[in-house]
Order: C-alpha cells, then structure tokens, then sequence
C-alpha cells in the first residue's frame, strides 16, 4: 500500500543524541546524558549525575579541543537530509515535498525545534527516523520517548500522523555502504599488509542494565557486521567490540580498549577499526578511535592502526538513506513488527509507543518487574 499525496508534505524527524557545537555547550550536554534514566541509571541520580558530569567536563572540552572545538554531527546530519529528500523527491513524487527536521537528545536542535518547525511548515504526515541502524531502548527508544513527550508538551499531540522507522541495520543499501567504507579503509594499507588486516568493528557500548533487560542492540549490531562481511566474501579475519563506556556502571564488552591491548600481545601489526554504529564522524570516531586507540595502538605494538572513513557525506549513504525511508512510506506501515514488542524487563510505560499512528500495530504489554 502506497502513501496518498492529499495528506501533504511529508516532515522526516531524524533523531540522534548530537554533541556539543562548541566547547561552551559540552557542561549542558553532560548533564542531560547523566541525568536521563533512560540511558544511565544511577545511585541518587539527581545527585550523581550532575556531580560526574561537572567533574567530566574539563577532560570532554579538551578532547573536543582536539577536534576542533565542537561536534560535526549536525554539519554532516544536515547534508545528509539534504541529499535524502533531494532523492526522495524523485523516488516518491506522491509524498513529495519532503522535508527534513533533525531532533537532537541532549543538544539542539531539541525535539521540540522540530515539531514547532514542522508545524509551521504545515506538516501532517510525519515519519520519526531513527539515525541509529541498530535499534536500542536507550538511543533510538529515548529519542521516541523524548519525541513523544515534546509534542505532549507543545499540545501537539493530535497534529501530525505518525509512523516510525526504528531500525535497519540489514538494509542492503545501507551494507552496500557500510561495505563501501571498509574497502576504503582496506586502500589505506600497502598490498603486502591488505590480506593480513584484522577488521575490528566498534560500536558504542551501553550499560549492562539495559542489555540485561532483553534490548535488541547486540544482535541488531551483530547482523550489520555478519551482512558487511557477507559482502566482503569473509575476506578478512574480524572482531566486534565497544568503545564510549562512561560512568560507574557495568557496561557491554569486550571493550575495544581491551581488544587492542590483546591485539598488541598476539604481535597483530595491521588493524582496521570500522565504526559499525555510527553514521558520522563525531568524538567518538575523531578523538576516541583515531587519537586515543591511536596512541594506545601505537604503545602496544600494534604499528599499523587505520580507520575506515565514516558515511558522512557519502552519495552512497544519502541514497541508502533515501531508500530506507522511501519503502517505509509505500509499506503504509506504523513501524517495524519488532517495534511493539518490549524487551522481556521494561516497565516503561512510554515505551513502543507512537502517537496518532497511521496504521495500526501490536504493541505488548509492560513486564511487572526489571
């Protein structure tokens, strides 16, 4: 079933955690990510968080210091949506005029700047586009969450009919691409090296907690690598690890951090580190991976350490982009059937929820306990 042209433009909200602009804006940022139980949970939060973010910031504004004094993320999220509905014009003239609306978690833009933009711009048919491809209660289940709340906020409710693309870690334009910048990466080492690169691929880590409550996230992750290397023929020997555990909390393993360290005893020389989760470069990519497990990789022996670009500005992604959201609006559906079912542990009450869903979908009842 195909979407009908008589419910108007088409607003496309692509949500993300973001990152600071600039070296002022790193304190507030903190603060929101270590005060939203919804990623974190801590002992007395309204104590701990605020207290680990004040004493984290000094160290976080030096790193984005040696980036360049800010996040490129919503430099790059801009020119993505641009050339998403640039392309999807064309693919879908029925749902056209697209617009794009990018929904910062704990930076702005915030949610409500899109929905008061989108309101604005007299949109009723709406699509919440997760920037995560693997799905998580505590990145792409926030940003809903938060998305959700904001319109109740705004008594926006009951303006715009909704569906949601939470997930799309297997699609193949998106591994086309994916594939595309690990082959990129592989360019970096001399023809004697190539065969013998280790792929490690890194995504960002999330607390134990949150795994532990049944969240999808590993597997989502595990199927992109598994798809990625399906592509590559198996080519290489390859690891998957996590990078960006912050906090006193246990948080999902082995960490990439680790994994170089036992790279370096094994005597591997060529490692390629591929950032599997993320769609951009940002800190985690710029200064986590290229500046610190740089100089870690150089410390332990491991003497050629790449990366593989990040999607960013590549055509190729922009297209995937454009493909995922484009058979999502001629399914006619609300969301993924995995959407609506909760993870075995949430008692969440907001989770899986969409307001005003164009369609209807199965969405399980919470558990009774965590």
């Amino acid at each position: 079933m195909s979407e009908h042209s008589s419910l108007g433009p088409t607003g496309i909200v692509m949500m993300n955690l973001g990152g600071p602009k600039n070296l002022d804006e790193v304190g507030p940022f903190l603060l929101k990510l270590f005060e939203d139980r919804e990623i974190i949970q801590l002992p007395v939060q309204d104590f701990l968080g605020p207290f680990i973010a004040k004493r984290r910031t000094p160290k976080v504004q030096k790193l984005y210091e040696g980036i360049g004094g800010g996040s490129p993320i919503l430099k790059w999220t801009e020119l993505q949506g641009q050339g998403m509905v640039q392309r999807l014009d064309k693919l879908s003239p029925a749902t056209a005029p697209h617009k794009f609306y990018v929904a910062f978690r704990y930076i702005d833009p915030f949610s409500e700047d899109a929905l008061r933009q989108m309101k604005a711009d007299g949109i009723k048919r709406a699509v919440a586009f997760t920037q995560y491809p693997q799905f998580s209660c505590a990145t792409t289940g926030s940003s809903l969450n938060e998305l959700w709340r904001a319109a109740n906020r705004l008594r926006l409710e009951q303006e715009f009919n909704w569906s949601v693309i939470d997930r799309w870690p297997t699609h193949p334009k998106f591994i086309e691409a994916m594939t595309k910048t690990v082959k990129q990466g592989l360019e970096l080492f001399s023809e004697d090296e190539r065969d013998d690169a280790l792929l490690l691929f890194s995504a960002h880590s999330l607390p134990l907690s949150v795994i532990n409550r049944g969240d999808a996230y590993p597997q989502e992750v595990g199927a992109t690598v598994h798809e990625v290397m399906k592509c590559l023929d198996f080519s290489h020997e390859y690891l998957l690890s996590y990078q960006s555990d912050v906090g006193p909390v246990p948080w999902l393993g082995p960490s990439t951090e680790s994994v170089i360290k036992e790279l370096g005893k094994k005597k591997r020389q060529n490692v390629l580190v591929v950032g599997i989760a993320f769609t951009s470069d940002h800190i985690e990519t710029l200064s986590e991976i290229d500046i610190e497990y740089g100089e870690l990789a150089h410390e332990v022996g491991v003497s050629n350490f790449k990366r593989a670009p990040a999607l960013n500005g590549d055509p190729l992604f922009q297209d995937a982009l454009a493909q995922v959201v484009y058979e999502h609006l001629q399914s006619g559906e609300a969301c993924s059937r995995q959407y609506g079912l909760r993870c075995p542990g949430c008692v969440n009450e907001q989770c899986r929820n969409i307001l005003k869903p164009v369609a209807a979908f199965k969405r399980t009842a919470v558990g009774s306990r965590q």
